[in-house]
């Protein structure tokens, strides 16, 4: 026994001297001789977890604990959950944790690293700002790093605010983690300013330690300068950016889950630029496949039947996300009409937006409908576009400025395309907001004219007199006054008589007539008699004769005060001219590029596309 209990001694100090040098490997052979010895050394078996775990043998480690449990008892609980969490067991290593009789200052760090990874990002703050208050050790920089690092990312994933918590900036690490919360909050300039004050503090640091290689600095730089080249692909400079794309193994276990989202979606992207299409559908169906909701993956895969020309089936695609997602089919519906757009189809990618809840009554969505139904002819759908975004207005929103600036807009594109009769109640409203609105009187007047004579009558008396509207302007000091653009220029006199025809008697009455060609004079009875041919192509050109004294509303007793409207003319035989309004430039499908969409080829008839 005594040699035995010499020798058990001997492998103790060999344990003990190992554990100095850090020769772990050498130091558990000593152990599992004194194992051998006593298998339910607590302290022994202990210690040959201990020097697994240095080893990086956490499997091995948590067989010995799990093997010895009843033995062991809570006496490793700590090295249970970090093995635990070493093996990306990270829910096992937070039940470990919560179950622990006693929560230690590494239990808590160990507590809030677990925090971290599942995203619990608010309690995993609270931690570590306990353990900052409540610890006073050589620990307290890597503390503060930690809790930097949660602010960071609370600011890029959460857009939290930023919160000042009085950290210092006097490592490498504490800048990198100031300047990602710095990108979270959009001030780029600042945060690529704080990367370059943690570059050179990396030098510094790192060049003073004798047992960092040129590697070790490099790979620390490495990270610095990748986020530094994603800050200058934010702001447009991507010929700065030069960078290798690496995907380090195991790398996955210390992203966060949008991050690694991210990931996968750029990889289903570059496969569709880089023309791998089997491998885009591949990616991209294993995508939807873990995010059923995500409208993304849909959008890729629809990106991809764009670019194979297979634009019916991407809509059928976007169709059927639609209908089993409703609640994040906006994004998706707006693709959908710009597909039908790319396809020529107006009046379908109308429908489309209209059935888009949170957007149909957006300015710019109303101002897009109504051009494309402009566009299609289709001003009774346009106007109804108005009538219904009006309403909206008018329940939610009565007499705002959106509200008055929309009836506006109604009712100058109803009078630009002769539908007075329907403007009527949006200039009334118009003016009834203010009665000293000329412009919009004016209007208003013209509108009536049309459908009430007595009314317009009525509403003229409102109208400000001459007097009220002239000026007492000097023209001349108007005119010649500093930043005048024009100058009218005084006639010249006239030197000797007036020029007349040598024919002229100043006894005889002018023809009232002589102005008009011959051939459209009244009198006019042709050369020779027995001709009849078709006066076509004679005169102003496009009339036939008579057609002049026809259209000419000062001869016309009926005549309207205003201008008759295109394709109102009666008694004329050519053919009204449609107005067509102007053509916009259709959005191109996503994904691809941004293509003219080709105009319509004219047709025959009354001037329509």
């Amino acid at each position: 026994m005594a040699s035995g209990g010499s020798s058990v001694a001997s492998l103790w100090t060999e344990v003990n001297r190992c554990g100095q040098n850090g020769d772990f490997t050498r130091a558990l052979k000593a152990l599992t001789k004194i194992l051998h010895e006593n298998r339910d050394d607590v302290t022994a078996l202990h210690c040959k977890i201990v020097c697994l775990i240095q080893n990086g043998s956490f499997k091995e480690a948590l067989n010995v604990m799990n093997m010895h449990a009843k033995v062991l008892g809570s006496e490793v609980v700590f090295e249970k959950a970090y093995c635990e969490y070493r093996l990306n067991r990270v829910e096992s290593s937070l039940k470990t944790i919560e179950g622990a009789p006693e929560q230690t200052d590494k239990l808590k760090e160990l507590y809030g690293q677990v925090l971290y990874r599942l995203e619990r990002y608010d309690e995993c703050k609270s931690v570590y700002t306990d353990l900052i208050r409540n610890s006073q050790d050589e620990y307290e920089e890597e503390r503060k790093t930690n809790l930097a690092a949660v602010v960071a990312t609370m600011s890029q994933w959460e857009k939290a605010p930023m919160e000042d918590l009085g950290l210092p900036e006097s490592t490498y690490e504490l800048c990198y983690n100031t300047a990602c919360a710095l990108i979270g909050q959009g001030q780029l300039t600042e945060a690529l300013n704080k990367l370059r004050q943690a570059e050179e503090l990396c030098r510094v640091s790192l060049a003073d330690d004798s047992d960092v290689t040129e590697e070790d600095i490099d790979s620390e730089l490495a990270i610095i300068h990748s986020q530094m080249a994603y800050i200058m692909q934010l702001q447009g400079r991507t010929d700065e950016v030069a960078l290798r794309q690496i995907y380090a193994e195991g790398v996955e276990y210390k992203l966060a889950k949008k991050q690694l989202q991210a990931i996968d979606f750029n990889k289903a992207l570059l496969a569709m630029y880089t023309n791998q299409a089997d491998q885009c559908r591949k990616l991209s169906s294993s995508l939807q496949s873990q995010n059923p909701g995500h409208p993304r993956p849909v959008l890729i895969q629809v990106a991809q039947l764009c670019r194979e020309k297979q634009h019916s089936r991407a809509i059928e695609l976007l169709q059927q996300f639609s209908d089993q997602n409703p609640e994040s089919a906006s994004g998706i519906k707006l693709t959908m009409a710009q597909l039908y757009l790319v396809q020529g189809h107006v009046t379908k990618a109308c429908d489309v937006l209209r059935s888009i809840e949170e957007f149909k009554h957006k300015s710019g969505m109303i101002s897009a409908l109504v051009t494309m139904y402009s566009h299609e002819e289709d001003i009774d759908s346009a106007i109804d576009v108005f009538k219904q975004a009006i309403e909206h207005y008018q329940s939610e929103q009565p007499g705002s400025a959106a509200h008055l600036a929309l009836v506006r807009e109604a009712a100058n594109f109803k009078l630009k395309y002769g539908r007075k009769k329907e403007a009527i109640s949006d200039l009334e409203q118009l003016w009834k907001q203010n009665t000293n609105d000329v412009h919009t009187l004016a209007q208003l007047i013209s509108a009536y004219s049309l459908v009430d004579t007595d009314k317009a009558k009525s509403l003229s008396k409102h109208l400000p007199s001459a007097d009220t509207m002239s000026f007492n302007v000097d023209v001349d000091e108007l005119e010649n006054s500093h930043g005048a653009t024009y100058v009218r220029k005084k006639a010249a006199k006239v030197v000797g008589e007036r020029k007349l025809p040598k024919n002229y008697d100043p006894k005889a009455t002018p023809d009232p007539e002589r102005w008009l060609p011959m051939r459209e004079r009244s009198y006019y009875r042709g050369k020779k008699k027995g001709k009849k041919k078709e006066q076509i192509g004679k005169g102003t050109q496009g009339a036939t004769a008579g057609a002049s004294a026809e259209l000419d509303a000062s001869k016309t007793a009926s005549s309207p005060p205003t201008s008759p409207r295109p394709g109102s003319a009666s008694g004329s035989s050519a053919a009204p001219a449609s107005v067509v309004p102007p053509r916009q430039q259709k959005p191109a499908a996503s994904g691809a590029t941004r293509k003219k969409a080709p105009q319509k080829k004219k047709k025959g008839g009354k001037g329509g596309w």
